[in-house]
């Protein structure tokens, strides 16, 4: 049996391969990672190679990103944006994207928020303060 990382991290694989074969993803969730992965050239050569990276560990000290976890930010924020959760995210990503003039930049200033906001409510065993990561983002206004 699969370990839960290794089989989210399979998802990511099987989008690249429709990727590369050009096949259609229909599939919704497929469709974010696809338009995810495809704003990420720099992970495609992990994307490309299985049997290299999918065990593969991403320590902080190696100082290297971890291309699984800084995809699967992305698709958070998508789920927080399409539904306005926390309620007003909507909002203040459409003023920091006209501000900024680019939406990955913009994604990646609220993913700086987010991994803030969930290693403070993880570090004092807390639920995810989201007035704190609303008020983390609306800093870039």
């Amino acid at each position: 049996m699969k370990n839960s990382r290794n089989a989210y991290r399979e998802v990511f694989f099987n989008v690249w391969k429709k990727i590369e074969q050009q096949d259609t993803i229909a599939d919704p969730m497929e469709n974010i990672i696809s338009q995810i992965i495809k704003q990420h050239p720099e992970y495609h050569q992990t994307l490309s190679e299985y049997e290299k990276n999918i065990d593969k560990d991403y320590p902080p000290e190696a100082g290297i990103s971890n291309p699984f976890m800084h995809m699967s930010m992305h698709i958070s924020i998508a789920e927080q944006l399409s539904i306005n959760q926390p309620d007003g995210i909507q909002s203040i990503y459409t003023q920091l994207c006209t501000k900024m003039k680019d939406t990955h930049a913009t994604e990646h200033h609220i993913m700086d928020c987010l991994g803030e906001t969930m290693w403070a409510a993880q570090k004092n065993q807390t639920e995810p303060d989201m007035q704190q990561y609303l008020n983390c983002i609306r800093k870039k206004l």
